[in-house]
Formats: C-alpha cells, structure tokens, sequence
C-alpha cells in the first residue's frame, strides 16, 4: 500500500508518520510512505528513514503531477495548509490560495490517477461560536475567520468529489492540537506559544480574560484516528476531540504543575477572530473508528514541555 501524505514533515504530519512507521513495525502490511512538503513549516528531520521525501509546493501542478505518476497511491493524507487564524485574518487571499489551491490540485490529482480515498485535516473553526457545545458534527457551520472558511469550502468540496465521482472522502475536525514539535518554524498553538515561552522563563500573554475554553487533543491521538481512518469508504465527519472543555486559565495551571512554578500572566485584549467557548463532541469518532484520546492533558502538557525544554 502507498500512501501520500502532504505537509508531512510538519507538526501533526511528524505524529502521523511516526504511526505509519510502528503499524510497519508491527504488523505484516507493507505501507510506503511518500511525503510531500515545502519545509516552509516542516523538517527534513521529522521523515523516518525510508519514507521518501518530496520538497514541494501542493500548489505546485508539475510536482505534485510528478509524485502521482511515480506511484499509485491508495490513499492521500492532505495535511499541507495555511494553519493560523490571526495569519488568515491578515492575509485572506494568501490562506485562500494555500489552503484551497492546495486542495483542489490534490482532488483533481487524485480523480485523475483514481485514488480511491482522500483524507483531510479540517479544524473546529468551521463551527465558528456556537455554543450548543460539545459541537457534534451535525450542527451547522458558521466560521468566524478566513481559516474557517477554507476549511469548511475544502469539505463542501471532498463532499462534491465523493458524490460526482465516487471519491471516498473523510473529514476529520480536529479541535485544539498540540504536542511535541509544533510551532518549530511557526508561532504555532497556545500550548506550543506558552512552552516557548516559560522553558525561557518568560512571561505568557493571554489575549481575553483567559475564561475563554478549548478542547485540547495530544497529537499523538490526532495521528492514531488518521491512520485507524484508512480502511474507510463512504463520506465521512469526524470529530477528533476529547469531549472536555478546558479554560485557558486552567491550562495555566497544568503549565504550572508541570513547570513547578507560578507563571508570569500577562492580559491583553482579545483578537478579532477568536472564538469564546469550543468543545467537541467525540461520540462519532468512538462509534466509527472505536477509539478514543488517551493522552491526559496533564500528561501531555508535561511531554511537551519536556520536549520544548530538551528537543530532540
């Protein structure tokens, strides 16, 4: 089985092939991986040894056009886009040409060559402020940002491709991920921001009152319900979250547990964009692919501390 997977050397793209890399270790199946990413947020570092490693642009026609005909893939792991909210609201059209662009070249690809299953990292931002929480996948969308509105664009379009041409389209919303290695070349999450910061014993910024809530998921499990996600056909939205809302205040403290020490809060206004309350219901995602999160918050808080503190 050959596998693409885009922005693979990237943060949950580096999770998702270490998953890859243990189900070859593990079992009988022999999975090739191919990534293909510019590096603008990646590392050639992140790509195990035997994965073949592409440097491009998903916007790229000619290269992505030269990866397809080189292998044929069984499924697709669209990972590469444009993944920060304040950047989009800055620069609408540069999200839209990474994040929309880079879809459509991977779709119309993939009909092409007749890949049977493309998967896709969308984002709770699609659901926008809505608090019927925990947001299951049926509730109706209403993005606040531009990032939001090219992830939900990007589902509209895995729907058409599934029902014009018989695409098997799965749709992961991920709420707030994080973990080890996010934000290397970036600014990155809150929990990458806020481990920057304290392992240089800095002061952290909090922009609102800090009550403001998200639904912090390891990406270690974001990559076990991608890889466990292979096997399905049909059209498919999941929601991979832990069900548990978590104030930001109150992921300080994890911080501090994990840290030993009080840290130093700063408050500032809160940014155009941002949403107030978010938490996903994960009920889907126990019901079709049978797992769940097993990374605790405070456990994970304090690998990726660790981590930010001595990298490896």
């Amino acid at each position: 089985m050959d596998i693409l997977v885009t922005g693979g050397a990237g943060f949950i793209g580096s999770h998702v092939l270490e998953k890859l890399q243990k189900v070859n270790e593990q079992s009988a199946e022999d999975i090739k991986v191919v990534v293909l990413d510019d590096l603008s947020n990646g590392s050639r570092e992140h790509v195990p040894s035997g994965m073949e490693l592409v440097v491009g642009d998903v916007r790229d026609q000619h290269v992505v056009e030269d990866v397809f005909s080189r292998h044929h893939f069984s499924a697709v792991i669209h990972l590469a886009a444009q993944t920060m909210v304040p950047v989009s609201v800055e620069n609408p059209l540069l999200d839209c040409q990474v994040n929309l662009g880079g879809i459509l070249h991977i779709l119309e690809v993939c009909r092409k060559w007749q890949v049977p299953h493309v998967l896709f990292s969308s984002s709770a931002a699609v659901y926008g402020d809505n608090l019927h929480i925990p947001l299951k996948e049926s509730e109706p969308l209403c993005p606040m940002s531009p990032y939001g509105i090219t992830k939900m664009t990007t589902e509209q379009y895995m729907r058409v491709y599934h029902e014009l041409y018989g695409l098997d389209a799965t749709v992961f919303r991920f709420a707030n991920v994080y973990g080890e290695r996010q934000g290397e070349k970036g600014e990155g999450g809150v929990v990458s921001i806020f481990c920057k910061l304290l392992s240089q014993g800095k002061p952290i910024t909090v922009y609102g009152d800090g009550n403001q809530t998200r639904d912090f998921v390891y990406a270690g499990d974001i990559a076990s319900a991608i890889v466990q996600a292979l096997p399905l056909t049909g059209c498919h939205t999941i929601n991979v979250s832990t069900g548990t809302e978590t104030s930001i205040n109150d992921l300080i403290r994890s911080f501090e547990r994990a840290i030993g020490h009080k840290a130093e809060v700063q408050y500032a206004p809160p940014r155009p964009g941002d949403i107030q309350r978010s938490v996903l219901s994960n009920k889907e995602l126990i019901q079709t692919l049978h797992i769940k999160p097993e990374m605790t918050l405070e456990q994970g808080i304090a690998r990726t501390y660790t981590w930010y503190k001595h990298p490896m």
